[in-house]
């Protein structure tokens, strides 16, 4: 069967090297946002990154050009983590750094607080087509004594269900400083991850649970979260520790605030250490999850489903036999679901792609 596909980003475009990350959301009007960072003198994760948005009015079949939603000089803002509230308000959080703040020297400890990971968050009122400045809100939502931080990455929460409807919940990952004095902080072992969790539509927010050097088998990183229809959250995590598996998941049935259990390995989710995305079909009853399955390589962008609420998992989907990486899920509408994904001929990072996928083939 033949898919409709298209290709919002490709590197090289639009005066950037590369384009990263992917985060997609629907907006109140049916819009679709297709956000990534924009990497200007090279594919490196730190440097000169900006977050990029394009729009679409027709369920991704063709994109608007490209607009520039957060800049921070010749730094870094990325991580994009976008939701949708009910008024239509779109917020985005995000991160930012110095340009020479890579992610090893952070996690070494060896970048000042103001040069390190700081968190924002940027709203739109009209779609997607304009944004307010961004606003800190780093005293918020990181603890002081972590020093890698990132958002997401994709689409973040707005609870609909159980006690807890209307909360916000971003998916978000961190590192500690090393307890033992032989190591340096870059161990797998300080990697954990975390949610921010806030009541008042944005304007405040806290720190959730949080998940950091349980048991070796584990150590959490990206992460992402699903709303079940009973409000129990679903997440699962790209796992960094040196483990035949690479992802591991958990619940919270508390709205994020605490998890049932620490992270635990997801034999189903079987694949090489990689964000990966979630999103749950509520009239279906079936929780989806996007990413590459083969244990080694970035490859085979794969969709697996779930009926019992993420404890077993099945293939149901296969986008293509070539290279693949970051993704995100969306809702276009009750007959279909899109997949916003890393891939090309001959790297996964070659292109941004977005696929229509019918939700009767994924059943």
């Amino acid at each position: 069967m033949a898919y409709e596909t298209s290709v919002p980003y490709r590197a090289g475009g639009n005066g950037y090297t590369a384009f990263r990350i992917p985060a997609a959301v629907r907006t109140r009007s049916g819009t679709l946002l297709a956000f990534a960072e924009g990497r200007t003198a090279s594919a490196a994760d730190s440097g000169d990154i900006d977050i990029v948005l394009k729009r679409s009015t027709d369920g991704g079949r063709t994109w608007s050009p490209l607009h520039v939603v957060a800049r921070n000089g010749t730094g870094t803002a990325g991580n994009p983590a976008p939701l949708i509230l009910p008024t239509g308000r779109i917020l985005l959080l995000q991160v930012h750094n110095a340009a020479h703040a890579t992610e090893e020297r952070i996690r070494r400890g060896h970048i000042s607080a103001a040069d390190g990971r700081r968190i924002h968050l940027q709203h739109s009122d009209d779609d997607g087509t304009t944004w307010s400045p961004p606003r800190d809100l780093t005293d918020q939502a990181k603890n002081p004594t972590w020093r890698w931080y990132a958002t997401g990455p994709g689409h973040a929460l707005h609870l609909r269900h159980g006690p807890h409807a209307g909360r916000l919940v971003v998916p978000a990952n961190h590192s500690t400083p090393p307890t033992d004095p032989t190591h340096d902080g870059t161990e797998p072992r300080y990697n954990g991850a975390h949610t921010l969790l806030s009541d008042d539509h944005g304007t405040t927010w806290r720190i959730g649970w949080t998940d950091s050097d349980t048991h070796p088998s584990v150590a959490p990183n990206e992460t992402t979260a699903a709303e079940l229809p009973d409000g129990t959250l679903y997440f699962t995590t790209r796992n960094e520790a040196p483990a035949p598996w690479h992802r591991a998941d958990t619940r919270s049935t508390d709205g994020g605030t605490h998890l049932t259990t620490p992270f635990r390995p997801q034999a189903g989710l079987a694949g090489p250490p990689v964000h990966g995305s979630t999103l749950h079909l509520d009239d279906h009853h079936t929780l989806l999850h996007a990413g590459p399955p083969p244990p080694t390589a970035r490859a085979l962008m794969t969709l697996r489903t779930s009926r019992d609420h993420g404890h077993t998992w099945r293939h149901a989907h296969t986008a293509s036999g070539l290279p693949a990486g970051y993704s995100d899920l969306v809702r276009i509408d009750p007959t279909t679901v899109g997949l916003l994904y890393e891939t090309g001929d001959f790297s996964a990072y070659a292109t941004i792609t977005f696929r229509r996928i019918p939700v009767e083939d994924l059943l």
